[in-house]
């Protein structure tokens, strides 16, 4: 029989850091690389699309479709050393409290694969599962960690560990994790623009 193990989750961009690290490196290739700029039809588009269907794929891909696999493995590195200067003072130190309360906490996040390990991995989490990126076109999704999606994500990785999930604290910033906070018995809401619970 499967044992009930407490878990806490974090949520990241606008949980334990701001700004949203998957349109932070949107812009920062726009810095560095003349490609991003002939695709600037296509993001209008998309814009357009986002409007109309916000919970879409597709105009996800397509804003993001001038990132490829080389610009990946050339900006990346310069990327998550500016973006880690924007995390929230308190981050490390509430997840290493929450481990040390004996609980499993996991890091779920929207924002790709390519980055979110890069940008937590000097804190210890249990888990960081986000969404997957094809590696040849990193723009295109495998699997979009978010809204219900995030909770699929927990419970998969709580069956591949063989324990039932008992969330007890929830940490997000934005709505669109209702799924997720509504399972955790408290919900920590986070102000992205302060880094301080609303």
């Amino acid at each position: 029989m499967l044992k009930r193990t407490d878990v806490v989750l974090f949520d990241f961009d606008g949980t334990l850091s701001w700004p949203d690290s998957n349109m932070a490196f949107g812009r920062y290739c726009f810095r560095h690389s003349i490609r991003p700029w002939l695709f600037l039809p296509l993001i209008g588009v998309s814009a357009l699309v986002r409007m109309f269907n916000p919970s879409g794929v597709w105009w996800r891909q397509n804003t993001r479709r001038f990132i490829t696999s080389d610009m990946v493995r050339r900006f990346v590195p310069g990327f998550v050393k500016q973006h880690k200067r924007n995390r929230f003072g308190w981050a490390a130190e509430r997840v290493a409290a929450e481990r040390a309360a004996g609980n499993k906490v996991l890091l779920i996040s929207a924002s790709p694969d390519y980055l979110i390990p890069k940008l937590v991995g000097d804190i210890k989490f249990d888990a960081v599962v986000c969404s997957k990126m094809c590696k040849d076109k990193p723009w295109r999704y495998k699997f979009l960690c978010w809204g219900d999606n995030k909770v699929y994500a927990m419970d998969e990785w709580a069956r591949e560990h063989k324990f039932i999930p008992n969330v007890v604290r929830a940490y997000s910033d934005s709505k669109s994790d209702m799924p997720m906070m509504e399972i955790a018995a408290q919900q920590i809401w986070i102000n992205p623009k302060t880094g301080m619970p609303v």
